[in-house]
């Protein structure tokens, strides 16, 4: 493999015909180049729709109550009824595996009045009565100041930390916000932060930031919530599944509340974990249809030099001949258009890696300069992992393509091959 004899032959060989090697060469570079597109593309439509999550915690589901729907010891089917406090603590206390068990409150909401006002100013806005760790579960970028902190939740401190939004409903554009007062349901509040919410697959427009929050307990004692719970934010930690957890609980809640354990209406929920696996399954699908159809393509060109070999083997029939006569071995035969298939199909595959590069560069290049918090198409590229599959795949391809032509090669007797002209 390492003669220096051998390797001016191959490259003899195959510059012989240049243009015989070219569009032989071009199969596989198509091929690999249409593999590594594919793959990548699929990676820029997953990174957008992560993206889209805006970095929340995926591990994580949301939970309110509903109607009940079955009588039980004695309570009639389609009560009501609320959360409280301590079922937050009975959580904790009973189902292992959670990381996090945020309680909310909320006032505001789609086609509210107007809850908050600062001077003659005044405008419609959510307002969440959250505690500390809602930031690991619903990540916010504070652009100024803090968030809320134990300390406010303990001390029942009446702050607030507002988005971009109100800040420019509320503010003119060079006036301090931080220090500042408003008025949320006649209460006021002292602002300690502003924040800019992340993308959650809607964009990051101004209408997203339109949202305030203030300490838990801050808020249940200004609006007169008692010990009464929203819904809740609840997520669990890395080694279990939100999924598998939260049966238990909607145990729990049933318990406290005197619900039917075979009531499946009564608890509300939106599982972001099970949502998330359903769209990671989709890119696993499309990953697979990737290699698919680039393997397939990448097949047309292998046959295409199968059959440039075997028309090069029928070519240098009289110099196969002279080799067996000399003393070769079929190995030497053998390896030699092997090196052949697998030399021809590696440059061309790599040709088309450096081409799909240079693309894949190309189209960064150009989202680059466009605002990509609104796209579902971000940074397509491949990694390591992919260009290694890639090659031993044009490793595999080259000596496929070979084989035949070189099974060709030693099944030629000596001494009809040198009777060939």
């Amino acid at each position: 493999m390492f003669s220096r004899d051998k390797w001016n032959e191959i490259i003899e060989s195959l510059t012989s015909n240049w243009f015989r090697t070219i569009l032989t060469a071009f199969g596989v570079l198509w091929g690999i180049f249409i593999l590594v597109i594919l793959l990548a593309a699929g990676k820029g439509l997953e990174n957008g729709v992560k993206q889209g999550f805006g970095g929340m915690a995926t591990n994580s589901m949301f939970m309110w109550t509903q109607t009940v729907s079955k009588p039980y010891k004695g309570l009639p089917k389609g009560r009501r009824y609320s959360f409280k406090t301590k079922d937050v603590q009975a959580i904790k206390d009973n189902v292992p595996g959670l990381q996090y068990v945020s309680p909310r409150n909320q006032l505001g909401g789609f086609g509210g009045s107007n809850n908050v006002v600062r001077g003659l100013k005044s405008g419609a806005f959510n307002v969440y009565g959250d505690y500390p760790e809602i930031i690991n579960q619903q990540p916010l970028d504070i652009t100024a100041g803090r968030f809320i902190n134990y300390n406010d939740i303990h001390e029942k401190r009446k702050v607030a930390v507002i988005g971009e939004g109100v800040r420019t409903n509320m503010y003119d554009k060079e006036e301090a916000v931080l220090g500042s007062y408003i008025k949320i349901n006649g209460v006021n509040f002292q602002v300690i932060g502003t924040y800019k919410k992340k993308s959650t697959g809607g964009g990051n427009s101004e209408e997203d930031q339109k949202e305030i929050y203030v300490p838990f307990t801050a808020f249940s004692q200004a609006f007169n919530m008692g010990d009464l719970v929203g819904w809740m934010a609840i997520t669990a930690d890395d080694n279990h599944s939100i999924t598998s957890l939260k049966s238990g609980v909607f145990d729990v809640i049933k318990k406290n509340h005197s619900i039917h354990p075979e009531d499946e209406r009564a608890v509300g929920n939106f599982d972001l974990f099970e949502e998330y696996n359903k769209i990671s399954g989709l890119f696993t699908a499309l990953n697979f249809v990737a290699y698919f159809v680039g393997i397939l393509v990448l097949l047309s060109g292998v046959i295409g030099i199968s059959n440039i070999m075997l028309i090069v083997v029928k070519e240098r029939t009289s110099e196969i001949g002279v080799r067996r006569a000399l003393g070769a071995t079929p190995w030497n035969i053998r390896g030699q258009i092997l090196l052949e298939s697998v030399f021809l199909t590696i440059i061309s595959g790599m040709a088309g890696i450096i081409l799909a590069t240079g693309v894949l560069w190309l189209v960064n290049y150009v989202l680059a300069s466009q605002d990509t918090s609104e796209m579902m198409f971000l940074n397509p590229s491949v990694d390591l992992v992919t260009v290694i599959i890639a090659l031993v795949i044009l490793v595999i391809s080259g000596l496929l393509a070979g084989l035949i032509p070189a099974q060709n090669a030693i099944r030629i007797k000596p001494v009809d091959a040198l009777r060939t002209e």
